[in-house]
């Protein structure tokens, strides 16, 4: 009888199990992708007991934890963070190499697109933007395929790469905020003209008290997530997310939090206001999601791009090892040395972008150099600069001395054509000062937990309650998205499909 008695509850339990399992064709009505800008992994402990009940505690408290989400390529930013989380691939697959990078010697913005104009501005400089760097598909592009089209993809931030890259090639729209006119915007590449309900959001936006207290860089300021998420909100309603025969996409960016974070760093008044207002932000965003939508119809995960290091000054006066990395001097040093070792005239370093040195192939040739030769003197030179850990060229990474870990992430980050020549690893708790960071503030980059270590939170339809605190990456997240909905992975990815355990 007790056999029998344990035999049948194995059955119910299994029975149980096969009914709870969703059909094979079965799909959320929404998927809800969320990138907040800068945000380091400890962030959900550090500010817990903090936050209300319906932000960021509802994903943790009632959704499933990855614990141990570490990016697995180097540099570190923000554009490459975005385009490897939707398409579960890295740089040198995906092409999106940094914010900026050098393609063949011509420096390009990541979304820079000279062939489209801006839609909603006349300010070319924040509008000629689209996917055209992107060499790989994301989700998705992958559920637009997969529904011949008719799913609605659409992508919503502050910054114009957070909305592009996350939402792909056959996005729907792409919605910006241009700085100039402190407008959301678009371009050609998706549209001729501003749907009438971002017109309507737009005119709001004129009227918001809040909004036009704000002071010159918008992203400075804790409330711009307001708009970011009443934007979202609006494209729900606007473009009827969710409430089609096909499952839709939304991609949204929180970037004031990166933008506070390279004022202010990871400490502070600032930004503690920042998770603080993020936290209503989310809880707003997710009940309007319950009522347009409904309580499990949608799948909601949550990321970040990339984290970042601690001050340095903050380090140093508690007696904890780091500082400034100064890439403009060492630029100008470097090419000293190098014209006293081989006596050329003209420079030959095109640039130093994200610790990685992108060398003149044309200029060195035109003067009669040979290329390994300049990179070996500039290896020379750098290996005996204080406060870095390893120098590689790139392509010798494969064959290279250094630890395992390092190797790896280096390759998946090179691009031969976008990547530059030599990438140097700085001693941890240093970090490049420049202009994307005051001397109080903070920046990323590097292949370091600080920099590396991510949150990566799902929520909603048949994600159960839990946690897993094995190694997992950013490349897994487009694999594990893709498999909940039945659909092909994007077409680069490397990443795997994560089980709820």
């Amino acid at each position: 009888m007790r056999k029998l008695f344990v035999f049948m509850l194995l059955v119910t339990a299994a029975c149980f199990t096969m009914q709870a399992r969703p059909g094979f064709n079965e799909r959320p009505k929404l998927v809800v992708g969320i990138v907040v800008d800068q945000m380091r992994w400890d962030y959900l402990s550090r500010y817990y007991d903090r936050f209300g009940s319906d932000g960021f505690r509802r994903l943790m408290d009632q959704g499933y934890s990855f614990d141990n989400c570490l990016i697995d390529y180097v540099p570190t930013v923000t554009a490459i963070g975005h385009t490897s989380a939707y398409t579960g691939t890295t740089p040198a697959f995906h092409g999106i190499c940094g914010n900026e990078f050098w393609i063949d010697g011509r420096k390009t913005y990541c979304c820079a697109d000279t062939t489209v104009a801006p839609v909603g501005s006349d300010n070319r400089k924040d509008g000629c933007m689209s996917p055209v760097n992107l060499l790989a598909t994301t989700i998705g592009d992958q559920l637009r395929l997969h529904t011949d089209f008719r799913s609605k993809v659409v992508g919503v931030s502050y910054k114009d790469r957070a909305a592009i890259l996350p939402a792909g090639h056959a996005a729907n729209a792409a919605y910006w905020l241009d700085r100039k006119n402190r407008q959301f915007i678009s371009s050609t590449y998706y549209m001729q003209e501003l749907p009438e309900w971002a017109k309507v959001y737009n005119m709001e936006l004129v009227k918001n008290k809040e909004f036009k207290k704000l002071g010159k860089d918008i992203g400075l300021s804790p409330e711009a997530g307001h708009i970011i998420a009443d934007m979202a909100i609006a494209a729900i309603d606007g473009e009827q997310l969710g409430q089609g025969s096909e499952t839709d996409m939304l991609c949204v960016s929180f970037s004031q939090t990166d933008v506070i974070g390279h004022q202010w760093s990871t400490r502070g008044e600032h930004t503690d206001q920042a998770y603080m207002e993020l936290d209503k932000d989310l809880a707003r965003l997710f009940k309007a999601l319950d009522s347009k939508v409904g309580t499990g119809n949608y799948l909601v995960f949550l990321t970040a791009d990339h984290g970042a290091a601690h001050n340095f000054q903050f380090m140093l006066d508690n007696r904890l090892h780091g500082g400034k990395w100064l890439s403009k001097e060492l630029k100008a040093d470097l090419e000293q040395f190098i014209a006293s070792k081989l006596g050329n005239s003209k420079p030959v370093v095109l640039g130093i972008a994200d610790y990685r040195f992108y060398l003149d192939h044309d200029g060195i040739a035109a003067q009669g150099l040979d290329l390994q030769r300049v990179k070996q003197v500039a290896i020379e030179y750098l290996r005996q600069s204080p406060n870095i850990s390893f120098v590689v060229d790139f392509e010798q990474a494969a064959t290279a001395p250094i630890p395992a870990v390092l190797r790896d992430r280096i390759l998946l980050g090179y691009n031969f054509h976008r990547s530059g020549d030599i990438i140097v690893v700085v001693e941890p708790g240093f970090y490049e000062v420049g202009p994307w960071s005051s001397l109080v503030g903070t920046t990323h980059g590097e292949w370091n937990p600080y920099d590396a270590h991510i949150p990566l939170l799902f929520y909603g339809w048949q994600v159960p309650h839990g946690s897993h605190p094995g190694e997992v990456h950013i490349t897994d997240i487009a694999p594990t998205v893709c498999s909940l909905l039945h659909i092909q992975q994007p077409n680069a990815a490397i990443g795997h499909a994560l089980q709820f355990q």
